[in-house]
C-alpha cells in the first residue's frame, strides 16, 4: 500500500512541476508570440489592401468618353473688334 501512495505522490509532484514549467515557458515567450501575431496581422492587412486598392481606385474614377461632340458657341465671350 505504501508503494501505491508513493507512486501517486510522485505523479502528483511531476504534474505540479509540469504545470509550473509550462506556465514559466508561456510567460517567458508570450511577448515574442504577441509580436509575431502583430506582424502577421499587419502583413495580412497590407496584402489585402494592396490587392483591393487598384480595383477600388479604378471603379471610383469616372469614365472618359472616347468621342466628344462639337464645341458650343460662346454667348458671353469677349467682344473683340480688330481694325
Amino acid at each position: 500500500m505504501q508503494k501505491v501512495i508513493n507512486v501517486i505522490a510522485l505523479l502528483s509532484g511531476l504534474t505540479s512541476l509540469a504545470v509550473i514549467g509550462g506556465g514559466v515557458f508561456i510567460y517567458s515567450n508570450i511577448d515574442k508570440w504577441k509580436e509575431e501575431a502583430r506582424e502577421n496581422l499587419a502583413n495580412a492587412a497590407v496584402e489585402a489592401i494592396a490587392e483591393e486598392l487598384p480595383g477600388l481606385i479604378d471603379s471610383s474614377m469616372p469614365s472618359i468618353p472616347e468621342v466628344t461632340g462639337p464645341a458650343l458657341p460662346s454667348t458671353t465671350g469677349p467682344n473683340i473688334n480688330l481694325p
